[in-house]
């Protein structure tokens, strides 16, 4: 999906991964990010945000929850972490990192929920009062009032399978009856997911009925007298999607790809954002014709099509075919034999939080100077 793009936008970052795979420094199996050029996009959607009178959290889940990545940006000047679930949650919390946003996606266990609010966070993002009571009644405990978010819905919003949840409009008013008889928990503003998508017709980030819905919840939350301080519009979050969400009524994004120039838009053009992550493999063996790749970081949206093989001497491409959903992810095949042992470069969408892969992060590459940074798995745990 991005192999073209990083190939010439970001070669140096091929050539180092080659070379260091090629002296055993690096293992197949490896996410390789290129941290010059993360720090690099990440203060440009920091600046590009705060020069339109918005702010981010930043999301890590895809970058396999790194704390040193997190660490990085929290002194750039990022607020806080959006942390997908409570597993996130206490890695960012182990490595004293502030929390942001807490609850959207993946709603907290109850019995989480007074460490976190004792540890501190910005808000939760709630989808049912059930929660709400909850996390009422932890606050209550530790003498807290907890700012909240409502992920809202309508009949006519986007959903992801697995993602299923919101406060429906029509039952938002009694929803804010019930919270606005509990003393420990505060209403502060409104969110959905997605409520911008790239849009391959028209070439744009673009408005989806979600976003539509979170303004209309937000004038109803405003009718009542609340104070809405967040009105959080996440989904693909960078410079380009920032001037767009400019143009509408959101005041909180949460980049996530945009960190490594990784969204949908940046597979069809040159945005701001360079691409700052690519996939390493190796050629374990050929079988009838095809050869077969070590796997381990397939996601299925990767949209994965194409892969570089270098065996030191000469590098070509060649098409590769994702395992079907069905099976086990052990190999990447590609199209036609390739010599065994060969570096295998590829450049895909990827959430490594899902994956068994390392992630590698390496600085120094675009001044020719590579220096390893760490290497960690994909939920945050360093490799010793």
């Amino acid at each position: 999906m991005f192999l073209d793009t990083v190939n010439r936008r970001n070669r140096a970052l091929i050539d180092v991964t080659i070379d260091l795979h090629q002296k055993g420094i690096l293992e197949p199996d490896s996410y390789v990010i290129d941290m010059d050029v993360l720090r690099v996009n990440a203060k440009q959607i920091l600046e590009a945000a705060h020069a339109n009178n918005m702010d981010v959290y930043f999301m890590l889940k895809q970058l396999g929850r790194n704390p040193l990545i997190a660490k990085e940006l929290v002194a750039m000047g990022y607020r806080g972490a959006v942390v997908v679930d409570f597993r996130e949650a206490e890695i960012m919390m182990n490595h004293n990192i502030p929390l942001g946003n807490v609850g959207h996606l993946v709603q907290p266990p109850k019995r989480g929920l007074k460490r976190v609010i004792d540890y501190g966070v910005e808000v939760f993002t709630v989808f049912s009062f059930d929660k709400v009571l909850e996390i009422h009644e932890a606050a209550q405990e530790l003498g807290k009032v907890q700012d909240i978010i409502v992920k809202v819905s309508d009949a006519s919003d986007l959903y992801y399978s697995g993602q299923m949840s919101g406060i429906d409009l029509t039952r938002l008013d009694e929803f804010m009856d019930q919270v606005a008889q509990l003393s420990h928990v505060r209403i502060v503003g409104a969110t959905a997911f997605p409520c911008y998508l790239y849009d391959a017709n028209t070439g744009r980030v673009e408005k989806t009925p979600n976003y539509t819905t979170v303004i209309e919840a937000v004038g109803m939350m405003r009718k009542r007298g609340l104070e809405v301080t967040q009105i959080n519009v996440p989904s693909t979050t960078c410079v380009s999607t920032i001037r767009v969400m400019a143009e509408g009524e959101g005041n909180m994004g949460e980049p996530g790809h945009g960190l490594t120039g990784t969204t949908p838009a940046h597979a069809y053009h040159d945005l701001e954002e360079l691409p700052a992550v690519i996939y390493l493999s190796e050629v374990s063996h050929n079988f009838r014709g095809k050869s077969y790749a070590y796997g381990g970081g397939h996601y299925r949206r990767s949209h994965v099509k194409h892969a570089l093989i270098n065996d030191g001497t000469l590098e070509t491409r060649d098409g590769v075919i994702p395992v079907n959903d069905d099976s086990i992810d052990y190999y990447f095949e590609l199209d036609h034999e390739q010599p065994v042992s060969a570096t295998v470069i590829m450049a895909f969408r990827f959430q490594m939080f899902v994956t068994r892969s390392k992630v590698v992060l390496i600085e120094g590459i675009q001044s020719h100077n590579p220096q390893l940074l760490g290497v960690y798995d994909g939920i945050g745990k360093v490799y010793e």
